[in-house]
């Protein structure tokens, strides 16, 4: 590690440390969870407003969570690990699911996608398309990335009530549509949130009703 990550990681043990700091002493992965999600909301804003000093402090206070709750976790009585536990794994992880740079395989941007995606299947032993989604991400992020699963492993699932949208629809005409829907939403005194969230469930079902009377699933590109 560079002499800077070495300090940040003598600054975490020092504040977790007998005489450090009472508040963050008392801090568990649990407790921390809000955190790391605002930081990462903070450092998505700073990028939408291209603001390079705030991208820099931002993904400072991101990378503080990520040695916290490494700290945290070296102190495990039972499962320990430490900072650079998690270096090595994401080193490896990513060499591993890199052949074709890390060896000579010579593959498309296609390849890519689809040994990432096999990669990941292996590793984590998934049966179900539905493996290894955050069920609790925004839902408009769980829907993508549930349709996105779905196509990219062939399921002919049809989606309720689709909206046909012209093939020259920009980002700009998109995003003012779904603001519309969310202002009728309102009007109506419905969740939006809350209404694709349930709709998405549904889904999540439909596509385990398919995975269970089709025969197991492999990606189809």
């Amino acid at each position: 590690m560079t002499s800077e990550l070495v300090r940040l990681q003598e600054v975490m043990h020092r504040l977790r440390s007998p005489g450090g700091c009472p508040w963050d002493a008392e801090q568990t992965h649990e407790s921390l969870l809000k955190y790391l999600l605002e930081e990462s909301y903070e450092f998505s804003e700073a990028v939408d407003e291209k603001d390079r000093v705030a991208m820099r402090e931002e993904l400072g206070d991101v990378l503080l969570q990520v040695y916290f709750h490494s700290a945290i976790a070296q102190e495990d009585s039972e499962d320990p690990f430490t900072i650079d536990d998690v270096a090595r794994g994401i080193s490896d992880k990513l060499i591993r699911r890199h052949p074709h740079v890390f060896t000579d395989s010579d593959v498309t941007f296609d390849d890519v996608l689809e040994n990432w995606e096999k990669q990941k299947r292996e590793e984590k032993g998934r049966t179900s398309a539905t493996d290894g989604v955050p069920l609790a991400q925004p839902a408009m992020a769980l829907a993508a990335k549930l349709i996105y699963r779905a196509d990219k492993y062939g399921y002919s699932l049809p989606v309720a009530h689709p909206v046909t949208i012209e093939s020259n629809t920009d980002e700009a005409q998109l995003g003012a549509l779904l603001l519309g829907i969310i202002d009728q939403a309102q009007k109506l005194g419905i969740d939006a949130e809350i209404a694709l969230r349930t709709a998405t469930k549904g889904y999540i079902s439909a596509i385990r009703e398919y995975e269970a009377e089709e025969k197991p699933w492999e990606p189809t590109r």
